[in-house]
């Protein structure tokens, strides 16, 4: 059946207009002004922004890490995307060393085929570099993935420079984007180890040894080597005012950096690390969160285009399983909610507080990621013939967050009583109504997208 949202104001990165939009099976049909509504449901949106389905090209979903695994599988984690105005997800295969990146990948489907409630992709993770894994990069390619994650750091994912150079050269050769997680793996091993022998185990050890010089440093190598493979690369969950002055000496040199952040970089502070009764267990993850000056850094980066993306490295563990680093910082899961909620934190503490705009939020969240990772335009814009990924914005009242009220399989919320400007009021994934007033509708609806390469 037809749909006509009638008299919202549609917010696309390029601009605004009030508008209808006509929607027939999974596809925008026509934009415009008194639409004929004939043989529609018509849908009254007016005093509402229409945004463009919300793409988090960062998930950790039913990953096995630290002994445990995640407490979002593809289920739980597609409903809190869902609900939180996010209609695909990117998420990434994880192949152990010496498993091939096929076994990987079609691992990942059996874990979201049929499971999810929202669109998904898949990065590829390379954690290894010989012939096969050479081999298999252009099969990746016909199967709809384009991008790729490497590390710097975690021995049991990390590649050494050798192996990251010849990797970059590789996605110079194919077309593909690589997306790294930059951090100096030695250093910290080093800093871990004097902070285990003078007894300091606690998470306030945490951020003391990942310093954002080391970030900094791991983002200066990399892009040193792509600036030699002559390729661009994505620096992924950028946490720091020193990784971003890197960026900066890259870009003037005529390198082309794309750059992503989270919302805990944005808003969170590495003091939480110190609250009492393993409370800063919650917020370990990695690179760890930093100081109001790095905070204040990223937001004006968002608003004058240095960073590209904001995603939220969705990595979530319950409480339970954060006790295991009780007594060794080291082995707390680190990761955190955030497909939930990272929609509503922008617009109410980037638009509504005047730190962007309502169409660079839209950028931010929806077009960027779309055009990086190969999804533009079917999504990533209202237009006609995109795919019809609506999220219906109420700009209106305020609400607060809580652990209670939130879908993800977590018993804490890092956001816990931050206030929020308006709320979600209706979601469409393809033309289907899939959220209505933060009750998720459709909780298996999503579909595997593959990708073409970057556009951006």
């Amino acid at each position: 059946m037809k749909k006509l949202l009638k008299g919202g104001m549609i917010i696309n990165a390029d601009g605004r207009q009030l508008a209808d939009i006509l929607i027939d099976g999974e596809k925008i049909a026509k934009i415009g002004t008194d639409l004929n509504s004939e043989g529609a449901e018509v849908v009254d949106v007016s005093g509402k922004l229409l945004f463009p389905g919300f793409i988090d090209a960062h998930t950790h979903f039913d990953l096995d890490v630290c002994n445990t695994t995640t407490a979002d599988d593809f289920y739980t984690g597609g409903k809190s995307a869902l609900r939180g105005g996010t209609t695909m997800v990117i998420d990434f295969a994880c192949p152990n060393k010496g498993e091939s990146l096929q076994y990987g990948l079609d691992l990942w489907h059996k874990k979201a085929d049929g499971k999810t409630a929202c669109d998904y992709g898949f990065h590829m993770t390379i954690d290894d570099w010989n012939d096969e894994i050479i081999a298999e990069l252009p099969k990746m390619f016909e199967q709809g993935i384009s991008s790729f994650k490497m590390y710097m750091t975690y021995p049991a994912m990390m590649i050494g420079d050798e192996a990251m150079f010849n990797a970059l050269r590789k996605m110079k050769e194919l077309g593909g984007i690589a997306g790294v997680h930059c951090e100096n793996a030695g250093v910290i091993d080093a800093l871990i180890a004097e902070h285990k022998a003078e007894g300091k185990l606690s998470p306030a050890s945490h951020p003391e040894c990942r310093p954002s010089v080391l970030e900094a440093e791991a983002i200066s190598r990399l892009l040193k080597m792509a600036e030699v493979a002559d390729v661009p690369v994505v620096i992924v969950h950028l946490s720091s005012e020193d990784g971003l002055r890197e960026v900066e000496a890259a870009r003037a040199r005529g390198q082309k950096v794309y750059v992503e952040t989270c919302p805990h970089y944005l808003l969170l502070k590495d003091s939480l690390y110190s609250l009492p009764d393993f409370n800063g267990a919650k917020y370990v993850c990695a690179p760890p969160l930093r100081k109001e000056a790095d905070n204040n850094a990223l937001w004006v980066a968002l608003n004058d285009g240095s960073v590209q993306t904001v995603s939220t490295d969705h990595c979530s563990f319950t409480l339970k399983q954060k006790d295991a680093g009780r007594d060794d910082f080291t082995k707390i899961p680190g990761g955190m909610p955030g497909v939930e909620t990272r929609g509503v934190l922008l617009y109410t503490y980037g638009v509504s507080k005047g730190r962007i705009s309502a169409e660079r939020m839209v950028e931010l969240l929806s077009t960027a990621p779309a055009k990086l990772y190969g999804a533009y335009p079917r999504k990533g814009c209202i237009a006609e013939g995109s795919d019809a990924d609506i999220v219906v914005y109420d700009p209106d009242g305020t609400s607060k967050i809580t652990a209670a009220d939130q879908v993800c399989n977590v018993d804490y919320a890092p956001y816990e009583g931050y206030e929020i400007a308006g709320h979600i009021a209706r979601v469409y994934l393809r033309g289907k109504l899939s959220v209505d007033e933060g009750t998720v509708l459709d909780d298996r609806g999503g579909q595997y997208i593959p990708r073409a390469k970057c556009c951006l």
